[in-house]
């Protein structure tokens, strides 16, 4: 009887310097080209809704917030509205979303921030951002570059975080080291078309548990590459 094949393992190299500058943009170009109208998939008319909808997002897909959202935004069109609901109310309009005790408390919070120290309106500034109950950089980062038109810096979500590896983009693991790491290589004016590049390519390709990379446009340059 034929054995199988043993499965090929991933290859593996270290880039550094030019050369990791110019595989980083490879993968952009080649994603340009995949996902030409790659953006933020959260449904939001304002910065105080892409706001909201971001809290919301953590560990929830956005198509399950994008459900929600609408009856949340009904209810609490705004700041001052959201600053005067009840912890209860919101629990229940946002139940489905995971998390819903501390997301609700983190978007209470963050009105009433919004309200004592912004007069209601969403800051565009990264520390303010980050000041703000229930909003760490990652968040913040979301907004100032789908709402504002500011690339800051580079959000990085699971997907970012798992293709930075597997691309050998970098080897760091802490989302903000990677970051940091990310952000040399690639031109600032796209940062946040980068995020959304990753993230769609993460979320249709590149699977957490069982990548495509037989049909995958990055397979010939990536490390990783079971092919």
């Amino acid at each position: 009887m034929n054995k199988p094949a043993p499965k090929r393992r991933p290859r593996r190299r270290t880039l550094s310097g030019a050369a990791l500058r110019a595989h980083a943009r490879e993968i952009e170009r080649r994603l340009v080209g995949l996902y030409p109208d790659a953006h933020c998939e959260l449904d939001f008319r304002s910065p105080f809704e892409l706001l909201c909808a971001t809290i919301l997002s953590a560990q929830c897909t956005d198509k399950r917030v994008n459900m929600v959202t609408p009856v949340l935004f009904e209810r609490w069109p705004d700041a001052r509205a959201l600053a005067g609901a009840s912890q209860e109310d919101v629990e229940e309009v946002i139940r489905s979303t995971g998390f819903f005790r501390s997301k609700a408390k983190s978007l209470i919070g963050m009105a009433r921030a919004l309200m004592a120290s912004h007069a209601g309106n969403v800051p565009a500034d990264m520390n303010a951002l980050t000041a703000l109950p229930g909003v760490g950089r990652k968040t913040a980062n979301v907004l100032l570059g789908n709402a504002f038109m500011q690339n800051e810096g580079i959000v990085v979500d699971t997907h970012v975080a798992r293709l930075a590896a597997r691309l050998g983009l970098t080897v760091e693991t802490d989302p903000v080291r990677i970051e940091q790491a990310l952000m040399p290589l690639f031109d600032r004016a796209g940062w946040t078309r980068l995020s959304h590049l990753l993230i769609w390519h993460g979320r249709r390709v590149c699977d957490a548990r069982k990548p495509r990379c037989a049909y995958c446009t990055l397979a010939t340059i990536c490390p990783s590459a079971a092919v």
